[in-house]
This record gives C-alpha cells, sequence and structure tokens, in this order.
C-alpha cells in the first residue's frame, strides 16, 4: 500500500517531505542536480531506471 502512495507523488514532494533541495539530494545520491531538477515534476513511477534506484532510498528516507 506505501508503494502506491510513493510512486503516484512527484520528485519534487518526496523530495520536499525530506526537507532536501535538488541540490542536497544530487549530493547523497551522486547525480547532476541538474538530472534532479530535470525530473522534478514527473511522477516518481515515471523516472528513469537509473535514476529511481539512486534517489529510491533517499525519498524513502533510508
Amino acid at each position: 500500500m506505501f508503494f502506491k502512495t510513493f510512486s503516484n507523488k512527484t520528485v519534487k514532494e518526496l523530495r520536499k517531505n525530506q526537507g532536501l533541495t535538488a541540490q542536497e539530494l544530487s549530493l547523497i545520491a551522486r547525480v547532476s542536480s541538474g538530472r534532479i531538477r530535470k525530473f522534478d515534476h514527473y511522477k516518481f513511477k515515471n523516472v528513469p531506471e537509473p535514476l529511481k534506484s539512486k534517489i529510491e532510498s533517499v525519498l524513502k528516507g533510508r
């Protein structure tokens, strides 16, 4: 049940829930901040897999 609500939110919503800026998330996940900003308005389920797997644990709070 948790997965459905998680995947239907945008990356920006999930990032803000954790209190992270795009730059902070990019530093933690070791991706460029431009890629984070590019997919900020995408629903999490629509983010391409390489990026999705890198930021998933950070956005879930693990």
